[in-house]
Formats: structure tokens, sequence, C-alpha cells
């Protein structure tokens, strides 16, 4: 059975299996537990019955730097899935959509206009996933990955940064249906 919760500083050294995913980002001890410390109920894993972790899900809120408010590429309040991972023996068990939703209630709670998250191009699945949860492309950030998987000769690869609305954006002011027509470069993007 699996069991949801949030995150410890000890699930640290249980995180191996889910990422050992090529696709997974990690990240150093210190930049775990900023979150941690930071935004707690953006933080949740997901934990079997022997306490085993079979994926997490780590957020934050927050928006562009007041410098950045008359920038076209100004985001306000919003949340941002900065990692999403389910180990591979637990896939196509609803755990990623179950710490997805448990993200989008925080960020609901922290009364934001949209969860926001950087996709791979050429990450198909998971592109999938989240437009099944009613994601859809905002912008493609051109040569956002400074790796590409696919191909380690060329540059990097362009990731499809995503967005859900929340209730607080009404008439969908932060969503665009023709988010793969808008480029911008990593720079643009806070």
């Amino acid at each position: 059975m699996t069991s949801f919760r949030p995150f410890t500083p000890a699930d640290l050294n249980r995180f191996a299996k889910c990422n050992l995913d090529p696709l997974t980002e990690t990240y150093d001890i210190g930049f775990y537990l900023q979150y941690y410390a930071k935004w707690p109920s953006l933080f949740q894993v997901a934990v079997d019955d022997k306490g085993n972790i079979l994926g997490y899900i780590m957020g934050k809120t927050e928006s562009s730097p007041d410098f950045f408010k008359h920038s076209e590429h100004y985001l306000p309040w919003h949340a941002h899935i900065t990692a999403l991972t389910v180990a591979p023996e637990a896939r196509r068990l609803g755990i990623g959509r179950i710490l997805t939703e448990k993200l989008e209630a925080a960020a609901e709670a922290a009364d934001t206009w949209f969860v926001d998250l950087f996709v791979r191009k050429s990450n198909e699945k998971a592109i999938r996933f989240y437009e099944n949860m009613g994601y859809s492309v905002y912008r493609v950030v051109k040569d956002y990955y400074g790796d590409n998987v696919n191909d380690p000769t060329a540059h990097g690869e362009d990731a499809y940064d995503m967005r859900k609305p929340m209730k607080r954006d009404k008439s969908r002011k932060h969503i665009r249906d023709d988010g793969r027509n808008h480029d911008v470069q990593p720079e643009d993007v806070f």
C-alpha cells in the first residue's frame, strides 16, 4: 500500500531508486534542504508499507523580481514544480498524479495564479501526463537543458514551459493555446 506524506531530511538517503531515471533532475543535498525549509507543503513523498520512497514532488512559490515587472516575461505569484519522479517499479499506479494534485492543492491554498514546470521537449510521456492533468504549453525555452540526452553532440535541448491555471486565474490570462509557437531564450525565463 502506498501512503503520502511530507518530505523529511531523512528521506534524502532513500531517493536513489527515484533518481536513477536519466530524465530526473538531481540536485545537491543543500538544494533539497532549501526546499524543505522554505516550501515544506510543496515537498511530498510517496512511500510503500516498508518505508521505501516510491516517488516525490518538490516545488516552490515565487514571482519574478520587481525589476522584471515591466518585462513581457514577468511571472506573477505562482507555484513551480521543480521535480516530480516515480521509481520505475511504481509507475502507472497513479502516484505521479496524486503527488501533483497535492502540490496543486498547496498552490491553491497559497492563492497562486498558476502552476508551471519545465519538461524536455523529447519527453513525450511526461508531456502527455501533464496534458492529461490540464497543463498546456505556454512557451518553448530554446536550449534550456545544457545536455541533450538524445544527441550529446547537439546544442542544449528545448524545454516546454507548461502551465495549469489555478482558480485565481478565472480569465485564463496566464495560459495560451498556441504556446508551441512562442519561443524564448533561457535568460528570459525566471
